[in-house]
């Protein structure tokens, strides 16, 4: 089971509401569990490749996000946000003596990496999937990121 196709079912299970989902194959197991308490189903992936439950720590701070959408609403019409694909930590670089993927200003082509988010100790590369010119970073290096999140606004070319 490849990335994508467990971020699909990351997917649809917070969607369908089912409460917990495990899938046995030869070497690999998951078990995506599903918390039905806050209004927004957030979904917590629990136990990769015989891995312990990891504890939950993250969290959704929506109080600081609509702040600057708000001051920048009537400008972002025109922009594309490219959003996380999945929970974790979000870096600019590979490491930190490499330098940043991406920099404002600067112009993407479809398969460019952007960044990379850290999940249960897996280095996620993102790609752009639209050329255009990098406006804005809407993250912090080093900070945890949420399903669905805006990471990037990208002027299409």
């Amino acid at each position: 089971m490849d990335i994508k196709q467990i971020q699909d079912l990351i997917r649809f299970v917070s969607k369908s509401g089912v409460n917990e989902v495990s899938i046995e194959q030869d070497n690999f197991k998951i078990t995506i569990k599903t918390t039905q308490a806050a209004p927004a189903s957030s979904s917590t992936l629990a136990d990769v490749h015989y891995a312990p439950p990891a504890p939950a720590p993250l969290a959704a701070a929506p109080a600081p996000a609509p702040a600057p959408a708000a001051e920048a609403a009537p400008d972002t019409s025109k922009y594309v946000m490219i959003k996380s694909p999945m929970i974790g930590t979000f870096y600019r670089s590979a490491s930190p003596e490499k330098p940043l993927f991406v920099n404002v200003g600067d112009e993407i082509k479809p398969g460019a990496v952007l960044c990379i988010i850290e999940a249960m100790k897996l280095f996620n590369e993102i790609e752009a999937e639209i050329s255009g010119r990098i406006v804005k970073v809407l993250v912090d290096n080093a900070s945890p990121v949420e399903y669905d999140q805006p990471l990037f606004l990208v002027e299409p070319i």
